[in-house]
């Protein structure tokens, strides 16, 4: 899937009223349309490719067994 580049000239302050109009369109959508953009965003902001993100790292995470 292509995923669209993100104009960053399109944004703007908004006042509540604009923000609340802005809410409702996306209450609107589909919830999977609502994470598809969503994960758009993130990967923008992260410099992710959305087709292939990073595997996360195992060895961060420790685990131990509980002594029952």
């Amino acid at each position: 899937m292509d995923y669209p580049k993100l104009d960053r000239t399109q944004f703007k302050r908004q006042s509540f009223d604009e923000a609340d109009h802005t809410r409702d369109f996306w209450m609107s959508e589909t919830p999977e349309e609502r994470f598809r953009a969503a994960w758009l965003l993130i990967c923008t902001v992260f410099g992710i490719d959305p087709e292939s993100p990073p595997r996360m790292n195992r060895n961060a995470f420790a685990t131990r067994k509980h002594p029952f």
